[in-house]
């Protein structure tokens, strides 16, 4: 997959223990050349110190590396976790040679205990030594924590007559709920996109697949989504005016939306994917709360998990959502079998029930009040999700 990452970046992952021995867990992404960048962050009130950092260096808009680490959110630390933060920033900025302003950071892992800095300064000179030493997937799974398989994927195109790559990955399998909760995702290209544009192309695409997926409810203090470009495809840069700004723009959406996908299916302890679409809403943010309000009822996600194809249990998800419709109108489907029509039953939970024992299910509910809609992913709620966070610290 060597020649899908796009030009000028290499990567350098090392062990460091910070939450216990055996993994490759700070990884360190660098750009040959300094790149434009563009960034999210969550919105939850209480930020980890690399996400106050981030979203005060992503104003410049440029950047040139980004340095993480797992197995600890440095979140909830105060005063010294913005300390660890920056001194981690300037062990890498010295030993690589860049300005401190060009190094971003992100952390994942546990909220509420400090970093283990006596374990991770050592290995951070060692990540800069061996920077090109590894490759964009070993760096994906050295940023995972509770998931299962790490998660990468490229786009080949072209812009203009000149070719070149996106690449993205992300981390994510609890705590996931809109706004992209403790989720990280570096998104690279080798294309020269303007600054505005990189900016308006990250926050369309995000707003459309990771802040409309849901595994639990819970909102993370890390969310952080980086994309870097380059340029150094040599193509004209990508402007609110190119022609090509459509093709760009759907290349960056389909691999968010996929690793989105991806995080949803590897949702802790999940056995399905959900994809819950709610059309024929007034609005789109109608269609969207009436989404999120399925997605995340645990009554509705227990009985995906069960084989159940209790659609009251989704009538009344969209009845408390808080929007106005006509339940006399609504039709419900499990994937293309309609179990509702008109807010009654149509006798087919029988069918439906065939259709629930997928690992990919489609529920539809078609509220027939407008013309918008919008889609939400989640997975179903097992025993196994109860286990693994009652455990995360132990």
């Amino acid at each position: 997959m060597k020649n899908m990452i796009p030009k000028g970046f290499i990567f350098s992952t090392v062990e460091a223990a910070v939450k216990k021995p055996g993994r490759q867990d700070i990884a360190l992404i660098v750009s040959a050349v300094e790149a434009d960048m563009a960034g999210t962050f969550t919105t939850n009130t209480v930020k980890a110190a690399p996400v106050k950092i981030c979203m005060k260096k992503i104003a410049s808009c440029t950047g040139q590396a980004i340095v993480v680490n797992s197995g600890n959110a440095n979140a909830c630390t105060g005063q010294q976790g913005m300390k660890d933060a920056r001194e981690m920033i300037r062990i890498v900025s010295k030993e690589t040679g860049l300005g401190q302003d060009l190094v971003y950071i992100a952390s994942t892992g546990v909220i509420g205990t400090p970093l283990p800095m006596e374990r991770i300064r050592q290995p951070l000179k060692t990540l800069a030594k061996e920077i090109g030493k590894a490759t964009l997937d070993e760096v994906a799974k050295a940023i995972m924590t509770t998931d299962t398989f790490p998660k990468v994927v490229h786009r080949r195109l072209k812009i203009g007559n000149v070719s070149g790559t996106v690449s993205g990955i992300c981390k994510g399998a609890g705590m996931i709920a809109p706004n992209m909760a403790t989720m990280l995702c570096f998104i690279l290209t080798d294309f020269a996109v303007g600054k505005k544009t990189l900016s308006a192309v990250l926050k369309s695409s995000v707003k459309r697949s990771f802040n409309r997926i849901t595994i639990d409810g819970d909102m993370s203090t890390n969310d952080t989504v980086l994309m870097m470009a380059n340029g150094l495809a040599g193509n004209d840069p990508v402007t609110a005016k190119s022609q090509d700004l459509v093709k760009f723009q759907k290349a960056v959406d389909e691999i968010t939306y996929e690793l989105a996908e991806l995080v949803v299916k590897d949702g802790e302890g999940a056995t399905k994917l959900v994809e819950v679409l709610v059309k024929g809403a007034r609005t789109e943010k109608d269609a969207e709360k009436a989404a999120f309000s399925v997605a995340n009822s645990c009554l509705v996600k227990t009985a995906v998990h069960g084989n159940d194809a209790n659609w009251g249990r989704i009538i009344c998800a969209v009845g408390y959502s808080g929007i106005s419709f006509k339940e006399e109108r609504a039709d419900i489907y499990f994937n293309k079998v309609k179990v509702v029509k008109d807010g009654l039953a149509n006798n087919k939970d029988k069918e439906a029930t065939e259709e629930l024992k997928a690992k990919k299910i489609r529920i539809t509910v078609d509220l027939k009040s407008g013309k918008a809609g919008a889609k939400v992913l989640t997975c179903d709620l097992s025993e196994a999700y109860v286990r693994i966070n009652a455990e995360y610290r132990t």
